[in-house]
């Protein structure tokens, strides 16, 4: 059987999924009203088009007053007047009935391009996200061949507390959510053709003071040091060394910051590669350290390479958000850019206390766990690491989305944010819940496989797979929370709300976790996590509306109750299969064979809607499958 396999895609320019151009949506759109003359501006639309959303006042980062007189973006482009014939342009008659029409076929609509586009975004992110999440795994273990499980390791570990923060805070989470919708209303002004370019103004107003921000925190972050390991880490044997590798590690704070700002750039560009392969940057530069310098400089090599690869961060970045600030050309008239707006300081304060206080729950597990014996932290920390791949993979799509979400905010579309964030949370509830389900299914074969060698014993195994099953309850509120977030921030507006909805989970974790953790131990920690982000989760939920992206909320909790079920009975077939086979390796294909096969068929006799334009899409290819 052949299947042709779908082109590559590349961070180049002209093709691929970096410069896919013909397939953006906004591209496809701001080309529709260029008009062929240049420095023109096209005719008014005809009376039968359909009237156009106003841009919301006062946006974030404004590079420019509003402009009443400009087109807006719409799904349905304006139609310019034919120009008169002159001299400088030739007369074009319309072809005749029988004369054979010169035009191409038209284009797929934007809705079908804006798919695409999206799925090829969303596929080119994942695989560079498991490529740098391989190498993430490679980095621990070069980490633990190399210096191995002492007071040095303890030393570093500490000092891994800053680039775990300011991961969160900087780059998945907190800026992205200021600067995304700040970059797709520039992106969007840009379209509609304002003087001058409201995205160099952004970036020139925003710029200087994120750098300068970010470059006084981590001076302060360096000079502290000392009180800082103090305070994470009391009774630290070797606390000099672990200074010396907080002050390197703490460089991550300015070099993750505009890394971050980068990211965010591009993606309001609907430019995904090189976002997605800052981790792959990162942690080669990590692992190329420790193996050059470990030598030498011992576990603080291991603290350099935090701050190469950091580096490594911005310099993949750097060359493909120059070539988008470099392309859009000045006005006719020379002007420069129009004057910027300061920052929203309030958005900010919302943004980065929501993505630290949802970071603190690792604070509170590690906690908990200090009190009971050793290996507890250990067995936790590999559980949450191996399930926490099933949410990551997922929010990938709402990474690719978000910039979308944030542009239709800005255009007043509340319609097609409204679509988009429905689609979105059906489609990242049903490939959560199939990984949750060949989680639970499979637990013990997976950490086997993966650990069960050396010091790691039966014992550690079998504590660490119970501690998963128990933890991946949590994941659907995981994500949810990963996904419904982005819909608060995505009109560039603060609200406190989302911080209250985790801030409600934090106090609720940190109760359930201090009552069970006597009685269940690790597993009653995983509970407590579990629990508390359901709550968070069930909190956006309710909250979506004027706060946020008006959903439909009931049809979308009973659309996910379809996933649910379909999961619970997956995952219990394939827990069944696989604990009949003897190897962990059999046993993993077979429960993962058993769990995707029951899910499908439950999610087809179900009627997920999430998964009915990958049925229809199979449905239309099987026809054309060759067989040799």
């Amino acid at each position: 059987m052949t299947v042709q396999p779908p082109p590559a895609a590349t961070d180049d320019d002209g093709a691929g999924t970096d410069g896919l151009r013909a397939l953006s949506p906004a591209r496809d759109t701001a080309a529709a009203r260029t008009p062929s003359a240049p420095h023109t501006l096209p005719s008014p639309p005809l009376s039968s088009a359909p009237s156009v959303p106003s841009v919301p006042s006062a946006p974030l980062f404004s590079a420019t007053p509003p402009l009443p007189s400009a087109p807006m973006l719409s799904s349905t482009p304006a139609i310019p007047s034919a120009p008169a014939p002159s001299s400088e342009t030739p007369s074009r008659e319309a072809p005749s009935p029988e004369t054979p029409s010169a035009v191409p076929p038209a284009p797929p609509s934007g809705e079908t391009a804006s798919n695409r586009f999206l799925a090829k975004a969303a596929l080119v992110t994942i695989a560079l996200s498991i490529a740098g999440a391989l190498l993430g795994l490679g980095r621990d273990q070069a980490l633990a061949h190399l210096f191995g499980a002492d007071s040095a390791t303890d030393a570093f570990l500490v000092a891994w507390t800053l680039p775990e923060f300011a991961a969160t805070l900087l780059i998945e989470d907190g800026l992205s959510f200021v600067l995304v919708p700040a970059f797709s209303m520039a992106v969007a002004r840009r379209a509609q053709g304002a003087v001058g370019d409201p995205v160099r103004a952004l970036v020139a107003t925003t710029l200087p003071r994120l750098t300068l921000a970010v470059t006084a925190v981590a001076a302060l972050l360096i000079a502290g040091a000392p009180y800082l390991v103090e305070a994470l880490a009391p009774g630290l044997p070797d606390p000099a060394l672990a200074v010396d590798c907080t002050r390197l590690t703490a460089t991550c704070v300015f070099t993750f910051g505009l890394a971050g700002y980068c990211s965010a750039a591009l993606r309001a560009h609907r430019r995904f590669v090189a976002p997605a392969a800052i981790y792959v940057a990162y942690n080669t530069g990590i692992i190329t350290a420790m193996f050059v310098l470990g030598g030498r400089w011992g576990v603080r090599a291991a603290a350099l390479g935090v701050a190469v690869g950091g580096a490594l961060m911005v310099v993949a970045q750097a060359p493909s958000l120059w070539r988008q600030l470099r392309r859009h050309e000045v006005s006719a008239d020379g002007s420069a850019v129009a004057e910027a707006r300061p920052m929203d300081l309030t958005l900010i304060s919302t943004v980065l206390l929501f993505a630290l206080c949802r970071q603190s729950q690792v604070l509170i597990e590690r906690f908990l766990a200090s009190s009971l014996p050793a290996g507890a932290i250990s067995h936790l920390n590999y559980a949450q690491k191996v399930a926490q791949m099933p949410m990551v993979l997922s929010l990938m799509l709402c990474t690719v989305t978000f910039p979308v979400v944030a542009q239709a905010m800005a255009e007043g579309d509340t319609e097609r944010a409204r679509v988009r964030v429905e689609r979105d949370l059906a489609l990242v509830s049903c490939t959560v819940l199939l990984g949750t389900a060949a989680v639970v299914a499979c637990a013990p074969q997976i950490i086997q496989l993966l650990f069960q060698r050396g010091a790691f014993t039966a014992q550690d195994t079998s504590a660490t797979a119970a501690v998963m099953r128990v933890y991946a309850v949590g994941l659907l509120g995981h994500t949810l929370v990963g996904a419904l977030v982005r819909s608060y921030f995505s009109s560039g507006r603060p609200t406190w709300y989302p911080l209250f909805a985790m801030t409600a989970g934090i106090v609720a974790t940190s109760w359930i976790g201090a009552l069970a953790v006597g009685s269940f131990g690790v597993c009653g920690i995983a509970a407590a996590n579990a629990g508390g982000i359901t709550l968070s989760a069930l909190l956006l939920l309710y909250g979506m509306g004027p706060r946020s992206v008006p959903i439909r909320t009931r049809r979308v909790v009973a659309e996910l109750g379809k996933p649910v079920r379909a999961a619970l009975v997956a995952g219990a077939a394939g827990a069944l299969c696989a604990s009949r086979a003897h190897s962990p390796l059999v046993g993993l294909v077979l429960g993962g064979t058993v769990v995707t096969a029951v899910f499908a068929v439950l999610a087809w006799a179900l009627g997920i809607q999430a998964l009915a334009p990958v049925l229809r899409s199979l449905k239309r290819r099987l026809p054309h499958v060759r067989f040799r």
